[in-house]
């Protein structure tokens, strides 16, 4: 199984950065991953709440294929402890799936298509954290699951 992670817009902030893509290379281990940023819409001034969402929305559109399982990381999705993604992570490899996305929207969430196009949600808290934060928070937690799935010590160290 594949699993790709889309977000929209890069981060100014190195640190960030650095610390996301130590989790996307660490990544490479346990599976074909792949992590795409999603250019920032141009000419954003111009435009409402809306039509950002909708202009980010036609980008992402884009780039999935309609055998993709689309799962949005969303502050109203479903919660998991680390065990219990872990175990989701599981289902989806023994269902045979070829490519599992998962998707960090812009900083206004996600347009009503992405959310008729997706396949479920998932929430990494209760607590609404910035669509730059998200980015490492995530990987982490694929990462971590996949360690547990391996039985390896670095969930509990």
């Amino acid at each position: 199984m594949k699993i790709t992670l889309y977000a929209i817009g890069k981060t100014d902030d190195t640190t960030l950065t650095i610390l996301t893509q130590k989790y996307v290379d660490r990544l490479q281990h346990y599976t074909s991953f792949s992590f795409e940023i999603i250019p920032d819409i141009k000419k954003v001034k111009n435009l409402s709440e809306a039509q950002q969402k909708k202009a980010e929305g036609d980008a992402l559109l884009s780039k999935i294929l309609k055998s993709d399982v689309v799962i949005l990381l969303d502050e109203k999705g479903k919660n998991y402890t680390s065990e219990g993604f872990s175990n989701f992570l599981q289902k989806k490899m023994n269902s045979g799936l070829k490519n599992l996305v998962f998707i960090i929207g812009g900083p206004y969430g996600f347009d009503d298509a992405i959310y008729k196009r997706a396949n479920g949600k998932i929430a990494l808290s209760a607590m609404t954290f910035s669509h730059q934060m998200v980015r490492p928070f995530f990987v982490e937690q694929l990462y971590r699951g996949f360690t547990i799935l391996k039985n390896e010590p670095y969930h509990h160290r």
